[in-house]
């Protein structure tokens, strides 16, 4: 079982960067498949980037390719968000995920047991 706590949010201008941390509890953290989601206010639950457990891939959501990083440092436990150029309909809670080994489809959230508070992220415009 493993434990998420997110942390990094706040507000920026748009065209701005943030940098979102989750950091998680927990042995072999390397065997998860970490996910980013988001929800933003009156709509669902969205993906926005995963990478595997093996660290051998990642994938976006089409709007936030080459805007956004995702990567993860196994020695410290710790996956990241890195959001740069980001844009008003980038503000939501910004949640981290995540499932032991691999996954089926990455972008769904029933994919993942294991879930943080979220953090929130406000770009204004």
């Amino acid at each position: 079982q493993v434990q998420l706590v997110e942390s990094g949010g706040g507000l920026v201008q748009a065209g701005g960067s943030l940098r979102l941390s989750c950091a998680a509890s927990g042995r072999s953290f390397s065997m998860y498949t970490m996910g980013w989601f988001r929800q933003a206010p009156g709509k669902e639950r969205e993906f926005v980037a995963a990478i595997r457990w093996s660290g051998g891939g990642t994938f976006y959501t089409d709007s936030v390719k080459g805007r956004f990083t995702i990567s993860r440092d196994n020695a410290k436990n710790t996956v990241s968000l890195q959001m740069n150029s980001l844009k008003p309909e980038d503000t939501a809670v910004y949640y981290c995920a995540a499932k032991w080994g691999s996954a089926h489809d990455l972008g769904i959230m029933n994919e993942y047991p294991y879930w943080g508070q979220g953090t929130q992220v406000t770009v204004s415009s």
